[in-house]
């Protein structure tokens, strides 16, 4: 008996869509092509599916999602058929369209689900700016998950062989197109390709859209998400690096904006020495009422706490946090996703450098890392800093894990002001307080940490955490015991920029409903959610006290407002805002009398401060600058000074 060698694994695979037995149907290529496009529409189906179990990471919505007349589902298919119809086209055979078009549907669903289990947001088209930074945290990564990091790994090379083989096989497997199919394909789905495209402008309306119950949603983009499917809706999120002028922008609407009645160069200020300290993650853990420390992790931020700062953020996204506390403007005005440091600082913007700049300050800014990260060379140098001293051009520093400690970063703040005569500003981000929280990142940890309902593991990163809590409130006592015997007056701040990536800790101990931060509930829930530590200390007057919960954009109002100084934005917008406002969130407004407006933004009826509010931050970030001498006027100065290129 004649032996024949099996098929391979792959040519049985292809077998089983059709794609080497077409010639059962006939030899007509008409059809043939009906028999192909069956099943480039079966891939595609299983594409968009798939894409939507990983990115949700369940399968509990997807048959709605796929089916239900009154979600996009099918359009979603459809549009995938079409890309995959012209793919094959351009490829000359039928199929192979599918070993690249899945890999780049299916990719980055997963990276989107796994993003929404740590951050809660789901994966935007911004989010490829900084894959270098995920890259640079692995070690970190690795260390607190190596088994999962082993099996990631191993899946990952197991991926690129097989897609290698793959692509291999298929030069041989594939039905080869002639011009007539390659020609019907191109004439098919290009123009109708064309047409969808001119649809996905999220900011103008469109019938057709509607009928096919596609609905931007930029405001909520869980709901986004969740209602288009991954697929529709990161194609929607694309377009977020143009901004639009909002509604009523012009020279006029900017002029005729209240200002303060005597110059801001009426108050010269006390000279006093300015020092922010935006701390990683810094968070109070005793909130958490199920958990017993053997002691106060925080007993001096807690001593000398104002108030909070109510992040925008969860577990990260730390440059967001930054960007409000340095330029007094909010994220809430801004695409939902967009990071501004990433996207939209591109030129000279104003900021608490370049107001004390221009009052004679030193300006310098500091952080333990590489320059590169969250593209801050790039950025401070926009915003002004005189300096910035990072991990190229800072000394080798103490770690704790992988991360530079807060007391030595400390230690060269101190140094640094000791070596510097004039009055200055300094601006540091700490990097200790990092996730993930890896058991062994400290010799000892000397908080004992009593969580009957937590995990041995989640016991242990609580553990790690409250320790570095620890270490960051033990930095802030000797910054202030230094700042005490110093014969000018030194203004310190410290906030945490965000809750820290605890996950499951939040949920087995009951913190929280989820392991991520819920973006539009209750005040109460908001703020258990978001508020992180704030202190606000004279080295001359002490704490500055009942501060409340604020957004970061209305520190650089407190900061400018103790140093003595007056300003048309700074204390002047900003001050009129704080009045009426504690948190300007682009899901809700929460007054001073804790009263929340909800859907402010949608509602219609848009407060006229905050509306000015608005204008004046687009004008000075992408308009044309009409309010910047009334408002900026160091910030004119400084563009006028400046070479035109």
């Amino acid at each position: 008996m004649v032996q024949t060698n099996p098929k391979s694994l792959v040519a049985n695979i292809f077998n089983a869509f059709g794609a080497t037995r077409e010639r059962d149907f006939g030899t007509s290529w008409a059809v043939q092509l009906l028999v192909q496009s069956i099943n480039t529409a079966l891939i595609a189906a299983a594409i968009v599916a798939l894409s939507e179990v990983l990115a949700r990471g369940t399968i509990v919505d997807v048959v709605e999602y796929m089916t239900s007349s009154s979600r996009p589902g099918l359009v979603a298919v459809g549009i995938t058929f079409l890309i995959l119809v012209f793919a094959d086209a351009i490829f000359g055979k039928a199929y192979q369209s599918a070993l690249f078009v899945a890999p780049l549907a299916l990719l980055p669903a997963f990276f989107s689900g796994q993003k929404q289990l740590f951050l809660s947001d789901p994966l935007f088209p911004s989010d490829l700016l900084f894959g270098r930074q995920i890259m640079q945290l692995l070690p970190a990564m690795v260390a607190a998950e190596p088994m999962k990091a082993v099996a990631l790994a191993a899946g990952s090379l197991v991926f690129c062989v097989g897609f290698v083989a793959l692509i291999w096989k298929s030069r041989k497997i594939f039905p080869r197109l002639n011009l007539t199919g390659r020609g019907l394909r191109l004439a098919l789905s290009f123009p109708l390709l064309a047409g969808f495209i001119s649809l996905m402008d999220p900011m103008a309306f469109s019938a057709i859209r509607d009928r096919l119950n596609i609905v931007p949603m930029m405001w909520d983009q869980k709901e986004n998400y969740r209602h288009n499917g991954f697929l529709l809706a990161f194609i929607f999120n694309v377009p977020m690096a143009t901004i639009s002028a909002p509604a009523g922008y012009s020279n006029v609407a900017i002029t005729d904006l209240q200002t303060d009645l005597l110059p801001a160069s009426f108050f010269s200020g006390r000279q006093a020495d300015v020092i922010v300290v935006m701390s990683e993650s810094l968070w109070d853990p005793t909130k958490m009422s199920s958990i017993r420390y053997s002691a106060d992790p925080m007993p001096t931020i807690r001593a000398a706490q104002s108030g909070q700062v109510f992040s925008p953020e969860f577990g990260g996204m730390t440059a967001n946090v930054e960007f409000e506390a340095l330029t007094g403007f909010s994220n809430a005005f801004l695409p939902y996703g967009s990071i501004p440091y990433q996207q939209y600082i591109r030129r000279p913007v104003p900021s608490l450098a370049t107001f004390f700049e221009s009052k004679g300050y030193v300006t310098k800014a500091f952080h333990p890392f590489q320059g590169w990260f969250w593209n801050r060379t790039n950025v401070y140098q926009s915003l002004g800093f005189r300096e910035f001293h990072s991990e190229e051009n800072m000394p080798a520093m103490d770690k704790r894990g992988i991360f530079a400690s807060d007391e030595s970063l400390t230690r060269y703040i101190i140094n640094e002001a000791d070596n510097t005569e004039e009055p200055f500003f300094f601006f540091a981000v700490t990097l200790q307080g990092h996730g993930p929280y890896e058991r062994n990142r400290y010799v000892k940890n000397s908080i004992k940490v009593d969580a009957p309902t937590l995990s041995d593991a989640n016991a242990n990163a609580l553990a790690t955490y409250s320790q570095g809590v620890k270490e960051a409130d033990q930095s802030l006592k000797a910054l202030m015991d230094w700042a005490k015997k110093r014969r000018r007056e030194t203004i310190i701040v410290v906030f945490g920029d965000h809750l820290p990536p605890l996950h499951t800790v939040y949920t087995e101990s009951g913190y929280m409903a989820n392991v991520v931060a819920t973006r539009k509930a209750s005040v109460e829930t908001m703020k258990r959610e978001h508020e992180t530590p704030l202190v606000v200390w004279s080295s001359e007057r002490g704490v500055q006290k009942d501060i409340g919960s604020v957004s970061p954009s209305q520190l650089p109002y407190y900061i400018v407002r103790m140093a003595g100084y007056r300003h048309p934005y700074y204390t002047g917008m900003l001050g009129r805002v704080a009045e009426r406002y504690s948190v300007i969130d682009r899901h809700q407004l929460i007054g001073r009398n804790n009263k929340a407006e909800a859907d402010w933004a949608l509602s219609g009826r848009v407060d006229p401060l905050i509306r000015d509010y608005r204008l004046l931050q687009h004008d000075v970030m992408f308009g044309e600058g009409y309010g910047m001498q009334n408002f900026f006027p160091e910030q004119a100065n400084r563009l006028q000074a400046e070479p035109s290129s």
